[in-house]
């Protein structure tokens, strides 16, 4: 009866894992960050984040169609960052801010059908008085 509960036990554990591992792999990325004056926003084509005080990494999740443009604006006072743009799976560098760094600009999308482009922002470190913002257009 001891032994039988056992195997129970392992069993369920093993489903639990498997179960647990399956969805994990839904979401690629995910945001993990310090902030102070921290306020962001996220719809289905914009995403900004603009802050004092940031370090970490944070993921904004947009929506593009087959023939879309991100068009980008960046500003950074001090602190160095990363963006990164996932649209066919697998992570590319879109540009990289540092202190005293405007950046606008656009980047045409080579997609072959619609589908969820993820866009990246890593710090190296704590950056201050920051402002990031993506848009989708079509």
């Amino acid at each position: 009866m001891k032994k039988a509960g056992i195997i129970r036990c392992a069993a369920l554990l093993i489903a639990a894992v498997f179960v647990f591992s399956a969805f994990a792999g839904c979401v690629p990325y995910s945001s993990h960050y310090r902030a102070v004056a921290f306020v962001h926003t996220n719809t289905a084509k914009n995403a900004q984040m603009s802050f004092m005080e940031f370090e970490g990494q944070m993921v904004f999740k947009l929506k593009a169609e087959k023939d879309s443009t991100i068009k980008y604006e960046a500003e950074l006072e001090t602190g160095s960052a990363s963006v990164w743009i996932d649209a066919v799976g697998t992570k590319q560098l879109m540009f990289s801010p540092v202190s005293g760094d405007v950046f606008d600009n656009a980047l045409e999308l080579e997609l072959e059908s619609a589908r969820t482009v993820y866009i990246i922002v890593e710090t190296d470190g704590k950056c201050l008085n920051g402002r990031f913002g993506f848009t989708v257009t079509e």
